[in-house]
């Protein structure tokens, strides 16, 4: 690994075994301790970024079920590569304090303030603010508790640079698990689950699906399954994928030439609607309305 001063700090960076993208980089504390988001977390990613400008460099949110990573351990992760989340435009610009920070909501399917600006310490702020905001904000209506028996909102944030400014993308997140959801609210569905049941972390927060190895033995079973016919429904390991079959029935003739990548793209149509279920403000009327009371108490803060 290579050594590393973040904030004063001993860190250390070592490129991944798992290679899920471009240059996949693992940024972890000489010191063992819980991960945990807070200002000083803001202050070290834009620290790297300083130091390795052609890298993005972002945390797992801190609380279990919302992260996707060991939480006993303080780290980042890094690289270069360009997300989907990276090049999504803003749906939303927002009041700014001043001409230091611009922010805005992204056009994403799960709930995210970007924010961009030259000034470190000013977007350190800014940042501070709506995570300090979010800690406490509750909206019974969507399931949106900060606490019950342990608290439930956090932040996943990624940094970056552009040229000359700082992006930093602030992703709500809530793990608040209900009887109808004993995963978690806003945590893949159970419909979803023949396709994708575990955490959605960091990566995946941005677009990029790691889905379950089991799905690429699954996936060829089930074209030739298709092809030939035969109850899925009856079958041990494909029924779990039998009512999603027979809806796409309804929308394609399957043949030997069009079924594999039928099958690939509509996978990741499932993952576009993981990535909606682990949005806390869904994009309806009702969600960005309640986003937008959100924000109004984030503006109490002097944030935004």
């Amino acid at each position: 690994f290579v050594d590393l001063t973040l904030c004063g700090e001993p860190w250390h960076m070592q490129y991944s075994p798992y290679l899920y993208y471009n240059e996949h980089c693992i940024v972890f504390n000489e010191v063992h301790k819980p991960m945990h988001v807070d200002r000083s977390s803001f202050e070290k990613l834009f620290a790297f970024v300083d130091q390795f400008p052609h890298y993005f460099i972002g945390s797992n949110a801190d609380l279990p079920i919302v992260g996707g990573s060991i939480l006993s351990h303080d780290h980042f992760q890094g690289g270069a590569y360009t997300f989907p989340m990276t090049v999504a435009p803003l749906s939303l610009s927002l009041h700014s304090p001043d001409d230091k920070v611009s922010a805005g909501i992204l056009n994403w399917p799960m709930s995210t303030i970007r924010l961009r600006g030259g000034d470190a310490g000013r977007m350190i702020d800014v940042a501070q603010a709506v995570l300090a905001a979010w800690r406490q904000w509750s909206d019974p209506s969507l399931d949106i508790l900060h606490y019950t028996d342990a608290p439930h909102n956090t932040i996943t944030p990624i940094a970056r640079r552009r040229g000359v400014d700082y992006e930093l993308d602030l992703v709500l997140r809530n793990n608040i698990t209900t009887p109808e959801h004993p995963l978690g609210v806003f945590h893949p569905h159970a419909a979803l689950h023949h396709i994708k049941k575990e955490n959605i972390g960091l990566i995946e927060v941005m677009g990029l699906a790691v889905l379950p190895a089991r799905l690429k033995g699954e996936l060829a079973a089930l074209e030739q399954a298709i092809l030939s016919g035969a109850d899925i429904r009856a079958d041990e390991t494909l029924g779990k994928h039998a009512d999603w079959v027979e809806e796409l029935k309804t929308r394609y003739t399957f043949t030997p030439e069009n079924t594999a990548d039928i099958l690939r793209r509509e996978v990741g149509a499932v993952f576009a609607q993981v990535l909606e279920d682990a949005g806390v403000f869904k994009r309806n009327e009702a969600g960005r309305a309640a986003f937008r009371r959100f924000l109004g108490t984030a503006d109490q803060e002097g944030s935004l």
